[in-house]
């Protein structure tokens, strides 16, 4: 069927570094085929021919690993239009260009996203427009609230999406089948034997160049409400009918209603920010003296907050999520840590209890265990059982980006889901902004700020 996919903001850094690559191995997998055509949109007064020597350099930058017969092959089929994506006149004329069905992608700054949406109420849409939105959705509930109203204007609910890529991450896709494709797991995922969930997403980069988004958000708007949050309703849904968009985010939605923000913020909740350190052989400056950022916003690069669910599964069962910037170590991972058997006969030996870590980029899963030792028999010994889960042939965004074009909701976020993410974060950030959990500092390369 023929469509137009109109990236809004096709100059911006997200299309040049995500978005393009992610095209790219669409058309080297020929999932992108003679049916779909690509419009950017931006604001530089640029002809076809120097936006597609643009999107060469960003595709050789950040798709090397796309051949370049598939690159060459993008940038010769794209288009590019002038234009305000404000301007319900620039809008109209964007539409004339379109082919088929419009796919529109906003790859824009959060703040742009309601003028955007706004002027499109003034554009008579095509039927079957579908219509995508890049996170953080919004910057409170209030503000999710409203870009949900104004979406439905647009589009019905199945034809919105609010896409988050690490739901196309193959381990977090990969919970879904661990959990309910075998017996094994499924009767013991809940509090009779799980102690506690941690949900870790930890980075040795800094600021990269991002402040002029990074700074006004933030590790907890940038990170938690949205990919960590996503995370912990896929671990902690009860069975879906069926593994497809509408079931998964009825399920996710239940989750979220359900989770109860941190009871003490100062005992609950971390905040931090980096400070001049080093981080695998690289210097990094301190977070306050990156260009563009303002000091007295007090963005945190590094936060963490403990919550419970209010259900049966999960009663009395902590959550931990975690994400920051400039650490020693890149940990990312979801581990479930299992309560201990309640009776050792093997003496007085401590052990840990056992841990499912399933690991997120690179994705491999580890079951911990105590096993009998090789040695003494009766002595017992940490094991770990590895799997290394084979690398999709589709990055991230280029999954995320096939599912938008079919269609298909499996990778997308609900209205629900969006405007319960920020009921459980609001909390958190009132009680920060009141200063009643300090802002930590903690050196680049080191292990991040102590825990509440």
């Amino acid at each position: 069927m023929q469509a137009t996919f109109v990236v809004l903001g096709g100059t911006g850094d997200l299309t040049g570094r995500l978005l393009l690559p992610g095209l790219a191995q669409l058309v080297q997998a020929d999932a992108l085929d003679g049916g779909v055509d690509v419009l950017a949109v931006g604001r530089d007064d640029w002809s076809e021919q120097q936006y597609r020597e643009w999107a060469g350099d960003r595709l050789a930058e950040h798709g090397a690993q796309v051949p370049e017969q598939a690159r060459d092959q993008l940038v010769g089929r794209l288009g590019y239009q002038r234009g305000d994506v404000t301007s319900p006149d620039d809008l109209r004329q964007v539409l004339a260009r379109v082919r088929g069905r419009p796919v529109l992608y906003l790859a824009l700054p959060n703040t742009v996203f309601l003028p955007t949406l706004e002027a499109l109420t003034e554009v008579e849409l095509p039927e079957g427009t579908t219509i995508a939105v890049e996170k953080p959705f919004g910057r409170d509930e209030a503000d999710a609230r409203q870009l949900n109203a104004v979406l439905h204007r647009l589009v019905p609910e199945a034809q919105a999406f609010r896409t988050d890529h690490f739901l196309a991450k193959q381990t977090v896709l990969n919970v879904l089948g661990l959990r309910f494709a075998n017996r094994l797991f499924e009767p013991v995922w809940n509090a009779s034997h799980i102690d506690r969930v941690e949900i870790v997403f930890d980075e040795t980069l800094g600021l990269e160049g991002r402040a002029g988004y990074y700074d006004g958000a933030g590790a907890l708007r940038d990170m938690l409400q949205n990919h960590l949050l996503q995370q912990l309703s896929i671990v902690a849904m009860e069975p879906p009918n069926a593994v497809d968009g509408p079931s998964l985010a009825a399920r996710k939605a239940d989750v979220l209603r359900a989770v109860r923000p941190p009871a003490d913020m100062a005992r609950d909740t971390v905040r931090g920010r980096y400070t001049a350190g080093t981080v695998e052989g690289r210097e990094l400056p301190d977070y306050t003296s990156e260009e563009g950022v303002d000091p007295a916003r007090e963005t945190e690069t590094h936060a963490e907050f403990t919550v419970t669910i209010d259900n049966w599964r999960w009663a009395g069962v902590p959550f931990r999520l975690r994400s920051g910037k400039a650490l020693g170590a890149g940990r990312r991972e979801i581990a479930v840590w299992f309560k201990p058997v309640p009776h050792l006969a093997f003496g007085d030996q401590q052990l840990e209890s056992d841990v499912l870590r399933l690991g997120l980029d690179p994705d491999h899963v580890t079951l911990e265990l105590n096993l009998n030792g090789a040695g003494e028999p009766f002595d017992l010994e940490r094991r770990a059982l590895d799997i290394d889960l084979a690398p999709n042939d589709l990055s991230a965004y280029g999954l995320l980006l096939r599912e938008v074009l079919a269609g298909d909701a499996t990778l997308s976020i609900s209205d629900v889901e969006a405007e319960q993410s920020w009921r459980i974060v609001e909390p958190v950030l009132a009680a920060w902004a009141k200063g009643e959990v300090p802002l930590q500092e903690y050196p680049a390369g080191s292990s991040g700020p102590a825990a509440g």
